[in-house]
């Protein structure tokens, strides 16, 4: 079946082959908090809190770093092409108590050698929410010069252990940088926050740090901060543009929701070189659901492959689903990113384009239809075999055997 998906898309120009090879080579970064509830492994860790929350009560969650590890190396195991991990400060290792204005790459080693052992790229995350210097909702745009030094010194540490990462592991690490500051109420001064934040990330961002992406996330509101959020995307866009080799991360949960941010990728592609991503499902919210394979994830993977930009935008995953079982949440969401990619390469995007630039809008809506009819499931299938991944359903079977074998031994 997959030779007669050959010859189909040879028809329109598309070489599978090609197609194959590029995409088992393009990483998607998976959070590791899927597999924990956003929990981590700090020894006086507390609730979830800063504006985001996870649902649900599954059994069979992480519980130290050694399940997390199997956890994901079993997920990885059943999803091709290549991955890195992304990891939050809050996962650091350690056998004693350390607060986050303390963390140094050491508190990391076992992650750099899990990746080194499992050919992974390493991202990274300061952490800067469910902390007792979170005070009322803020902490790098805090007017507390305390709460703003104390978070301060956590980015920079953070940025330190990213650079590490890239160093040891020989390829870059995205450093993403978000907080949940903000205000329930409507605030009587928004533009003060706004300029201790900015003082805040050029102090950051003053340390140059080899292999380091560094990048800003916005969010339009969260839990709590329902008013008005200081870092929003308009801020970070314009801190980005004006900081160079700082990059606004574009996060499809975070903005309203009749926003779409496969738009903006072309348009920041005009301005940087780079587009850190962070892909979810958001309902109604930023609830952070699974990745599914609908309309705005194809939307999204076509925008990065029709402007030639899958060495430019990074893609990694932010959803965390407490309802069902966390590793088919891992390799569903990351598969589904992986399809979307794949479905995007095999669009005969030269020929669309020629038409819209020769205006031939007719001919560009009939064929860019008669694209969705051709067997790409095929192709994707072919991607398996090759990386001797079953094509069928079997896959969650033996998921729901080690959920029997192991996960459900967990307390």
């Amino acid at each position: 079946m997959y030779s007669e998906a050959k010859e189909i898309y040879a028809r329109y120009g598309i070489d599978t082959e090609k197609v194959l090879a590029q995409l088992a080579k393009v990483p998607v970064s998976i959070n590791c908090w899927q597999g924990d509830d956003v929990i981590g492994f700090e020894k006086n860790a507390g609730p979830l809190t800063g504006g985001i929350q996870t649902t649900g009560n599954y059994p069979g969650r992480a519980r130290n770093p050694q399940e997390l590890m199997n956890d994901f190396t079993f997920a990885s195991s059943l999803i091709p092409g290549a991955k890195r991990l992304n990891l939050h400060a809050s996962y650091l290792i350690s056998d004693r108590p350390k607060d986050r204005n303390e963390i140094t790459e050491e508190d990391f080693r076992p992650w750099i050698d899990y990746a080194k052992a499992h050919g992974l790229g390493l991202d990274f995350n300061p952490t800067c929410f469910s902390h007792p210097m979170v005070v009322n909702n803020l902490t790098l745009s805090s007017p507390h010069k305390e709460v703003r030094d104390f978070w301060i010194e956590h980015c920079r540490r953070s940025r330190r252990i990213a650079g590490c990462f890239a160093k040891e592991l020989g390829t870059y690490s995205v450093c993403n940088l978000w907080i949940p500051d903000g205000f329930k109420d409507t605030p009587a001064d928004r533009l003060s926050p706004r300029l201790r934040l900015e003082d805040s990330l050029n102090q950051i961002f003053e340390e140059k740090i080899d292999g380091v992406i560094d990048s800003v996330e916005s969010k339009v509101f969260g839990i709590g901060v329902e008013s008005f959020t200081v870092g929003s995307s308009e801020f970070y866009l314009g801190y980005a543009a004006r900081h160079k080799g700082v990059y606004q991360l574009l996060d499809s949960g975070h903005y309203h929701p009749t926003e779409m941010i496969s738009e903006k990728i072309s348009a920041l592609l005009t301005v940087f070189d780079r587009i850190p991503l962070h892909v979810t499902r958001s309902v109604r919210w930023d609830s952070d659901h699974v990745v599914r394979l609908d309309d705005e994830l194809k939307e999204i993977a076509k925008e990065i492959v029709r402007n030639d930009a899958l060495d430019k935008v990074l893609v990694g995953l932010d959803f965390f689903d407490a309802s069902i079982n966390r590793i088919v949440a891992w390799v569903v969401g990351t598969r589904n990113m992986k399809k979307a990619l794949l479905m995007a390469m095999l669009e005969d995007n030269r020929t669309m384009k020629e038409d819209q630039e020769a205006e031939n809008y007719t001919h560009l809506f009939a064929y860019s239809e008669q694209m969705k009819n051709l067997p790409w499931q095929e192709v994707w299938n072919e991607a398996l075999r090759r990386e001797n991944l079953s094509t069928d359903f079997s896959w969650f079977d033996e998921v729901m055997k080690y959920e029997k074998d192991v996960l459900s031994k967990r307390s």
